[in-house]
C-alpha cells in the first residue's frame, strides 16, 4: 500500500520526536547516575574519616 507525502512526513517527525524523547532521556539518566555516584562517594569519605578520628584517639 502505497502512502501519501503528507502521510510520509508525519510518520517521519513522529519517529524523529521519538528518538529525540528516548536520548534526552538516556542523558538524563546518565547524568542522575553520576550525580548519585558523586554523592555516594562523598558520603563514603565522610564515614570513613570519621571511623579514622574515632580510631586514631
Amino acid at each position: 500500500m502505497r502512502r501519501s507525502r503528507t502521510e510520509v512526513g508525519r510518520w517521519r517527525m513522529l519517529r524523529q520526536q521519538q528518538r529525540r524523547r528516548t536520548r534526552w532521556l538516556e542523558s538524563q539518566s546518565r547524568r542522575n547516575l553520576r550525580i548519585y555516584a558523586i554523592r555516594k562517594s562523598s558520603i563514603n569519605h565522610q564515614r570513613n574519616s570519621l571511623l579514622f578520628a574515632i580510631h586514631d584517639r
